[in-house]
């Protein structure tokens, strides 16, 4: 229906006139906030609210959304530095959310946002008739020339929140992996009863119009088949359909797993529903089968510790955009690509979230998955490589061994299961060697198979057994059952030890031939301090159990008040788990080997907290990284604290220990491993064509040997002799690592006057470019 032009006239004028008096008692750069429901976003909010008064700018909070804005009074209040306390293991959004129509179809909102593309579409619009609407009021006599002037421009930042993950130029979006972690809790309780029952299971998730829900949960849990909007089923995909589960069942796979997005479609655009294909395969099959639609618990819970850590570094982002911005600046949005914070113009992505939605429209289906970026369209591959059961008629006659090195950790299963069925599909043998070097070098070795790694993806520890034994006192043993068991390549998969193992086998080709084979090290270990690769598998996991614990021992303190935690964390000397908890869990410190503290720093940080006990706020947390420093030991620093804080508050301390490495593995390591461990193969079965000489495998160049990391924006391969240069060996760790820069952002956010270091700032990128599928 047409609006009525009066009433919006009226409507917007309120909106500009609470902005202008925003502006006009405060001169100052002034942030308001509007927003949508999704899990991670406090986090963005806490960010953006801190990060904005420490650089003295004043921050108002606008209850409500749109709705809260048009009403101004009440719903507009000051934030303060207290008032979003205990934030971070929120869901949702504390300061109320609602979405007026009225206003999203005037595009109107206002100077930090965070929400869909519509919101962020909306705030473009207002910035663009900001000054057609100043003019107005001027000429309304509603406002003056003065206070016209002063407020001649209006500077927009966005922040992407939504658990589809639907917006093209950021690899995620705040919510998203929140909602991964409900789906796959969701999964893992109900595929245990099903395989009990020999039954097949299918998952409605949501994604009305973007299947990454759908895409990831079916590469976390190993499905047999997903449905999503960008690349619909081939014509006769119900036969096709049938067939897969036959198989599956013939090869012994007692469950099938069915992942169906919301927007599901057929080549002709008709809905395909889960309901549908549960009449498909009890009608044809005569399977048992269960639908199960998870609608709106996926948009709830605690926020995932990734979730936590992309909103509070895209809001400190978003602050830095804003004071950068000038008039000729386009309204951006700050996002995430691989690993590195970006800024993107607004309205590039946003023609590119509808050049999606065109080309599906279109049935370029091919396009749309290019369209979505590099990595959903890396997701895509895996998943229809990983999905293609039937080997190749011809074997290859290569060997491939996948051994498990150093400390068990969440996601190594996945690894070795993707590699194995990329393996047989690629016409290869997989072989599994037992317990690590010590099975290479004792024989510990035999043939794996499609079904032997049946829903490895989501068990947690190492199913093939691991040990830290490295190869080097025996190199003899392991040289001569490399021959014996014909052994043309081998994917080595775990942490600091599987990189100095590899390193060793390098060595050792100069005196055993059987060493000249292609090799990979896939990074697996809690630590993440493998050299090569910003995260390791296994990592994410062990974030997720410390954070979740922090909020349990904060919320401890809710009740009693004036409690200082002391919580000691893994990760031998390196500090990455420390750092990224403490940044996830609020903590006022994190201690670490990497960042030399002496005694005045433990007392500055006793002082920091004397103060913070006058505040609202009346607890604190402090995190070790377990190695950080040999006399200032978890022990000293709580027994300091307890004596400093007498009267004032009193302590507890809690060590996590192994706790930390268990557990079952989080989304993004199944995902994660999952595409390592399929990217591995791929580059080893390439690597054996160059090496095949003369009826045989010979590799002794050093890019035969290679570590598989994800640096920045890709997941690249690099030599294990060109790392060696970056690698403290007596510490076990990398000597650059990419988390340091960000350890200051976690001491702003707990009110430490600190200097953040802005010399590396996101640049504008463009978005628009890389649309070649559309020949544009």
């Amino acid at each position: 229906q047409t609006p009525d032009k009066t009433q919006i006239l009226s409507q917007v004028t309120k909106i500009v006139l609470q902005i202008q008096y925003i502006n006009f008692t405060n001169q100052v750069l002034t942030k308001i906030m509007l927003f949508v429901c999704v899990s991670g976003m406090n986090a963005a909010v806490r960010a953006t609210v801190r990060v904005g008064l420490y650089t003295g700018a004043k921050v108002y909070f606008v209850h409500e959304g749109y709705q809260g804005l048009v009403d101004g009074g009440e719903n507009i209040r000051p934030a303060t530095w207290e008032s979003v306390s205990m934030m971070l293991q929120l869901g949702g959004t504390v300061i109320g959310s609602a979405r007026c129509k009225d206003f999203l179809k005037l595009g109107i909102t206002n100077l930090c946002v965070i929400g869909g593309d519509g919101s962020l579409t909306g705030a473009n619009a207002f910035r663009t008739e900001w000054s057609g609407l100043l003019h107005d009021l001027v000429r309304a006599g509603r406002i003056t020339d003065e206070e016209a002037k002063k407020s001649s421009h209006l500077n927009i930042v966005g922040m992407v929140g939504s658990i589809d993950n639907d917006f093209c130029g950021t690899d995620m979006t705040i919510g998203t992996d929140s909602a991964l972690h409900r789906i796959i809790e969701v999964v893992d309780a109900i595929t245990t009863t099903a395989q009990s029952h020999q039954r097949t299971f299918i998952l409605e998730v949501m994604g009305r119009h973007c299947g990454y829900l759908a895409l990831v949960t079916a590469l976390a849990c190993g499905a047999d088949w997903v449905f999503i909007p960008e690349m619909p089923p081939d014509e006769g995909w119900e036969n096709h359909l049938c067939r897969r589960l036959q198989d599956q069942r013939a090869r012994g796979s007692r469950l099938n797993v069915i992942i169906v997005a919301e927007g599901a479609m057929s080549r002709d655009g008709k809905p395909i529903s889960s309901e549908q294909i549960k009449k498909l395969v009890t009608d044809r099959l005569g399977f048992d089968t269960r639908t199960t639609v998870l609608g709106h618990v996926q948009r709830g819970g605690t926020p995932s510790a990734f979730d936590r850590i992309l909103g509070s570094r895209m809001g400190v982002e978003a602050v830095m955009a804003l004071l950068e911005a000038t008039p000729d600046t386009p309204a951006c949005v700050v996002s995430l690509s691989g690993n590195q914070a970006v800024r993107l113009p607004l309205m590039e992505c946003v023609q590119v979230t509808k050049d999606v939605t065109t080309a599906m429209a279109e049935g370029r289906f091919e396009d749309a998955i290019k369209l979505r970026g590099k990595s959903f369209e890396n997701n895509w591959n895996t998943y229809k490589q990983l999905a293609h059961i039937n080997p190749p008629d011809v074997k290859s006659n290569i060997n491939v061994a996948i051994v498990n090195i150093g400390a068990p950790c969440a996601g190594m299963n996945a690894a070795v299961r993707s590699a194995v069925r990329m393996g047989i599909i690629q016409g290869h043998t997989m072989l599994a060697v037992h317990d690590g070097f010590d099975g290479l070098a004792h024989g510990q070795i035999e043939p794996i198979t499609w079904t032997s790694v049946s829903g490895w993806t989501g068990k947690g520890g190492s199913m093939l057994g691991t040990k830290r034994s490295l190869p080097g006192k025996m190199l003899e043993e392991i040289s001569m059952n490399i021959a014996k068991f014909n052994i043309h390549a081998l994917v080595i998969v775990g942490g600091f030890e599987a990189y100095v193992g590899g390193l060793e086998l390098v060595q050792a080709r100069e005196t055993y031939e059987e060493m000249c084979i292609p090799m990979v090290v896939i990074p697996a270990t809690v630590s993440n301090n493998v050299p090569g690769s910003d995260f390791s598998i296994g990592a994410d996991t062990a974030l997720n159990t410390i954070t979740s614990t922090c909020d349990r021992i904060k919320q401890s303190a809710a009740g009693t008040k004036r409690r200082v935690f002391i919580v000691e964390t893994m990760g031998g000397y390196c500090g990455y788990l420390a750092t990224m908890a403490g940044l996830a869990a609020g903590a006022d410190a994190a201690y670490i080997f990497e960042e030399k503290f002496s005694i005045k720093d433990l007392e500055v940080n006793v002082e920091h907290l004397v103060e913070k006990m006058k505040t609202t706020v009346k607890r604190g947390l402090i995190l070790r990284n377990e190695n950080s420093n040999a006399n200032y030991t978890t022990d000293f620093i709580f027994n300091l604290y307890s004596e400093e804080g007498k009267g004032i508050f009193d302590c507890r301390k809690n060590v996590l220990g192994h706790m930390q490495q268990g557990g079952t593995p989080t989304p993004f390591d199944r995902n994660f491993g999952t595409k390592m461990g399929a990217k591995s193969v791929l580059w080893l079965t390439e690597k054996l064509k160059e090496c095949y000489r003369h009826g045989r495998i010979f590799a002794n160049t050093p890019d035969s040997a290679c570590v598989l990391g994800m640096r920045k924006r890709a997941l690249t391969f690099q030599p294990l002799a060109d790392l060696k240069g970056d690698t403290d060996l007596e510490h076990r760790i990398p000597k650059t690592q990419w988390w340091l820069k960000i350890r200051p952002i976690m001491k702003i956010l707990a009110k430490y006057n600190i200097k953040l270091d802005t010399s590396e700032h996101a640049d504008m990128e463009h978005v628009i470019k890389k649309r070649s599928p559309l020949g544009k």
